[in-house]
């Protein structure tokens, strides 16, 4: 008979300090490079949407054009975000003053303003001046108790001197319009807008909560829309006039309000307000290539530093 000796069981090695603490490298670059893109890609659809608005100004009211909008939008996100929001609809009860003023902020005034300052002042002022919010974005974030650091202070100081030179020397010498105090009214809401998206219920979903903040944002303009129609009229519904409502209802809402509110949540507002700032290049560039306003050398030299203070601005944050 054989005997089978049992083995001597091999003692396991502890695992050293260096194997548990070791990171995921891989997990937070990750989402850092998603959000960046995300916020570039709301930048550039929303930069289309300015040069839209101006393109409107003589045909379709400022009002008029904020509620088809966000009408269109409404349907384009109807179809994910409808149930999802009835599912949640205990939740959304329960924040529904956030709820409410995201919808006041985002969708009811600020896309309102911009359209407003449409009629008086160019595509490429209305980019230029809206490149201020990222600062007061990054203000409120540090309201906040988050610290920004300095490679991301400085890239957005840099980001704003290109701003400042090109509102004082590229935009043809032309003074202050109408249209420009909009803008920094349209600044100051979206700015606001970003900030508040920080504290935005984490139960809450995101499709739910852009579809609710469009639903009650159209809601909101309901009463500014009958004033418009009753005063201005209506306007006549052309290729010129509806494919452009149409690509800013679900381009420039659905899609980059999306993308935005995601980005936001990935990297923060103030990351995501240097991205922003390849508003006024885009804004330029589209304008001069649609609308024929004029660019030149002065412009070239301060979206320099726009895209120099964009690269050190989304950097790392110490």
């Amino acid at each position: 008979m054989t005997v089978v000796l049992p083995r001597t069981a091999t003692p396991a090695i502890p695992a050293t300090p260096t194997t548990l603490t070791t990171p995921i490298p891989a997990s937070l670059p990750r989402a850092t490079v998603l959000g960046i893109a995300l916020a570039a890609l709301a930048t550039v659809v929303w930069s289309g949407s300015f040069v839209t608005s101006r393109a409107l100004h003589d045909s379709v009211p400022p009002v008029q054009q904020a509620f088809w909008r966000w009408l269109v939008a409404l349907a384009a996100v109807a179809p994910f975000g409808a149930r999802q929001a009835w599912r949640q609809r205990k939740v959304i009860r329960r924040h529904l003053k956030f709820v409410l003023l995201a919808s006041l902020l985002g969708v009811t005034t600020y896309n309102t303003l911009v359209n407003q300052a449409g009629s008086t002042t160019s595509a490429a002022n209305m980019g230029m001046i809206m490149a201020a919010s990222p600062v007061l974005m990054a203000m409120f974030e540090r309201a906040a108790g988050i610290r920004l650091g300095a490679r991301r202070v400085a890239g957005l100081l840099t980001a704003c001197a290109g701003v400042v030179l090109l509102i004082g020397g590229g935009a043809g010498g032309a003074g202050f319009a109408a249209g420009d105090l909009w803008m920094v009214a349209a600044a100051c809401c979206f700015a606001s807008y970003s900030g508040l998206l920080r504290r935005k219920p984490a139960e809450l979903g995101a499709v739910a909560f852009l579809f609710t903040t469009f639903l009650l944002g159209t809601v909101l303009l309901l009463p500014a829309q009958g004033v418009s129609l009753a005063v201005q009229g209506g306007f006549e519904p052309t290729p010129g006039t509806v494919l452009p409502i149409l690509y800013v209802g679900v381009v420039s809402s659905a899609v980059a309000f999306f993308a935005w509110n995601r980005a936001i949540a990935l990297v923060g507002p103030s990351r995501a307000g240097a991205v922003y700032y390849l508003q006024p290049v885009c804004v330029s560039l589209l304008s001069w290539a649609v609308l024929g306003e004029a660019t030149g050398w002065t412009q070239a030299l301060c979206m320099a530093l726009i895209l120099g203070g964009v690269v050190l601005g989304a950097g790392a944050r110490r």
